[in-house]
């Protein structure tokens, strides 16, 4: 056995115990848990050694600094070659998962904000033997595209309990804010969190012009003086949204998605009222782990449901115990 196989079984030995909480939680109920069991093109047992990650997000982006570190960090843990590439352009995207297909990966991990844009390109890439897993946005499409699985969070369940959470603080009317137009998943975070909160406006802004986002959060807020709530979608957002809040003159409470350490300075510094965390350093991590037991072993989980990252929620309560873990990049 060589040196870099040594390591890879090494490695995975140590990882046994994510693997079975990566089983759990895809075994639990939730949205896609009754979906049939997704089918790919058979493959035989063999190896990987390449694995490229495609996401959607925005250069500079904090949330997916973080979900490439798990999935580099599960890389050098495993003896796998990871390769990261992003854009918020979903035609660019495709053109990288595209390349990623020419250069015969061994396996492929997609975010899909937008999954009919993205479709050609995954269903080439499960054509052509190469087993593919989604994250974070795209769960209902994930399976009909031919991945074997989904991590990531239900995004319809996690707006719900955020409007849940807002509706329990006696706040009254909700700004919900998205920050990328066509973003599946925001969409689906704000009608969650619409539908559980109840009397609510949706306001669309820019994140990759976050000085405008500022202004038309505190221009919504002017031209409405009963908005008590404030709900981003982004860590970004969130802290142009408290600044917002401030200029405005406001008394609406605000709360986010995501975390970075501008919101957890805010949650301290009681900013804002909470964050949802849907863990996304394990959105990295877990795809990696996942495609090499499935390469070597044809291992799958879930049954077509997926794996659940979140949503968990950080408030005053418990941001001290994560503060250390947001700065050191991996939550």
């Amino acid at each position: 056995m060589s040196a870099r196989r040594q390591r890879g079984v090494t490695a995975r030995w140590r990882l046994l115990p994510w693997i079975a909480t990566a089983g759990v939680l895809a075994a639990c109920s939730g949205p896609g848990a009754d979906a049939p069991a997704p089918s790919q093109t058979p493959i035989a047992a063999g190896t990987v050694e390449s694995v490229a990650v495609v996401t959607h997000g925005s250069p500079g982006d904090a949330f997916w600094n973080v979900v490439k570190n798990g999935a580099e960090a599960a890389g050098k843990e495993l003896g796998i070659q990871v390769t990261y590439n992003a854009s918020g352009d979903p035609g660019q995207q495709a053109k990288l998962i595209d390349n990623a297909v020419a250069q015969g990966v061994d396996g492929l991990v997609v975010s899909m904000a937008n999954p009919e844009a993205l479709r050609p390109s995954v269903e080439k890439a499960v054509a052509a033997g190469i087993p593919v897993v989604t994250i974070n946005s795209g769960e209902s499409e994930s399976v009909k595209f031919g991945a074997f699985v989904h991590v990531g969070q239900s995004e319809s369940l996690a707006g719900r309990a955020a409007g849940r959470r807002l509706a329990e603080a006696r706040r009254t009317k909700m700004l919900c804010v998205v920050h990328e137009a066509g973003n599946i998943g925001a969409n689906e975070r704000c009608g969650g969190a619409t539908e559980a909160f109840g009397n609510a406006t949706t306001l669309q802004v820019d994140i990759n012009n976050p000085t405008d986002a500022q202004s038309r959060i505190k221009g919504a807020l002017e031209a409405d003086r009963s908005i008590d709530a404030v709900l981003t979608l982004n860590s970004q957002v969130a802290a142009r949204a408290v600044d917002a809040v401030r200029e405005a003159a406001s008394g609406a409470t605000v709360a986010t998605f995501d975390l970075n350490s501008d919101v957890v300075d805010a949650i301290r510094a009681g900013k804002l009222l909470f964050a949802v965390d849907q863990q996304q350093y394990e959105q990295g991590y877990l795809p990696i782990v996942l495609l090499k037991l499935y390469r070597t072993n044809l291992n799958t989980v879930g049954g077509g449901a997926p794996v659940q990252t979140g949503p968990g929620f950080v408030e005053k309560s418990n941001v001290d115990a994560v503060a250390a873990l947001v700065a050191q990049g991996t939550r």
